[in-house]
Parts: C-alpha cells; sequence; structure tokens
C-alpha cells in the first residue's frame, strides 16, 4: 500500500488528496483488467507461463530463468502462483529495473558495466 501511495503522492506529503486517490483507483483497477485478461485459465491466479506472456506483451524480453526467479520472489504461498497484488508487485519491479537499466544504458546499446561483491541473485531476494 505505501508503494502505491507514494508512487501517486504528488506533492510528496505522505498521504494522497482525492484526485491522487481517483488516479491511483484507476491504476489499480487498470492492473486488475491486465491481471483478469492474462490468467487464462480463471484460476484467479497467474502462473509462470501466463505471467511471462504477460510480460512479454508490455514488451520485455526475459530468461526463463528470470521468471523462474521472480515466481519464487513473488508466489507467496508455494503454489507455483502469483496473487493479483504480488502481481502489479512484480510488474513495478520490472518496471523499476528497466528504468534503472535504461538510465545505466547511456550508449543504448543493452549493456552497461556492473562491478558487485555479492551475487545477484541473493541481492534480489533480499533487497526487492
Amino acid at each position: 500500500v505505501r508503494l502505491m501511495i507514494s508512487m501517486f503522492d504528488k506533492d510528496g506529503n505522505g498521504t494522497i488528496n482525492y484526485q491522487e486517490f481517483g488516479n491511483l483507483w484507476k491504476y489499480i483497477n487498470d492492473w486488475q483488467n491486465t491481471f483478469r485478461y492474462y490468467d487464462r485459465d480463471n484460476s484467479g491466479s497467474i502462473d509462470q507461463n501466463e505471467l511471462q506472456t504477460a510480460v512479454t506483451s508490455f514488451g520485455y524480453r526475459l530468461s526463463s530463468k528470470f521468471y523462474g526467479l521472480l515466481m519464487r520472489k513473488f508466489d507467496r504461498n508455494g503454489t507455483r502462483n502469483i496473487s493479483f497484488d504480488d502481481f502489479i508487485q512484480c510488474c513495478v519491479l520490472i518496471q523499476t529495473l528497466s528504468a534503472a537499466f535504461q538510465r545505466k544504458d547511456t550508449n543504448r546499446n543493452g549493456g552497461f558495466r556492473l562491478i558487485m561483491k555479492s551475487s545477484w541473485s541473493s541481492c534480489f531476494l533480499q533487497e526487492f
């Protein structure tokens, strides 16, 4: 909830006014419609294949290993499925990572140099 409020809190005061709430409500409804569309089996959750279809349709090309990592991170019940709330968090994370990558990819060649002292997957699982 705090993440979404901060996304729509344009004046930075930690709360949202009526107009900001309206924008947040539309954002949630849009995500709900997207979730329902990609929940092909109408199970009320998204499996890895449905997640991959959704994210690919958003224009992202990610490895199956990365999708596995996303599933491990956002499948909070161990059912190999992601709930609606976790689907939103997952997609927002992908958008955030993509934007961060684009800021670092100043040559627009699809890569940048990154030096890390610990493994990416353990940092990813701990920090996000």
